[in-house]
């Protein structure tokens, strides 16, 4: 089973912070652990809320707008895909996760939806 671990309001160092180093290395030791596992299947950071854009649309109009969805209180930082035996992996994997004690980890199964085709582009 998928699991989708969102990284909500933990601020990461800077490569040029003097903690990007100790950082990076808990981060990368979480990933091993993952791989190790065999649960790892994707995690990417994502670039600060400033640079988001929502985009929604109401009655055929498209309306965008700078940052996040307004009614957000806290900021999502990033996502790992694990593939987990089951839910207690998957929150155990998520305790595991260094950003679990600077912000906080939501744990979400990722849907099966029968016919729903989300192949990569060719080539990807």
């Amino acid at each position: 089973m998928h699991y989708l671990l969102l990284i909500y309001d933990c601020d990461r160092p800077e490569p040029e912070e003097p903690d990007f180093s100790a950082a990076l290395a808990r981060v990368n030791a979480f990933a091993d652990e993952c791989r190790r596992r065999g649960a790892f299947v994707a995690g990417h950071p994502l670039q600060g809320e400033h640079t988001a854009t929502t985009v929604s649309v109401r009655d055929g109009k498209t309306l965008i707008t700078d940052g996040p969805f307004p009614e957000t209180h806290e900021h999502l930082g990033g996502v790992y895909v694990l593939d987990c035996r089951d839910l207690d992996e998957a929150l155990e994997l998520a305790a595991l996760c260094p950003m679990a004690a600077l912000g906080t980890v939501e744990v979400r199964p990722i849907a099966g939806v029968p016919g729903l085709d989300h192949r990569p582009t060719s080539g990807a």
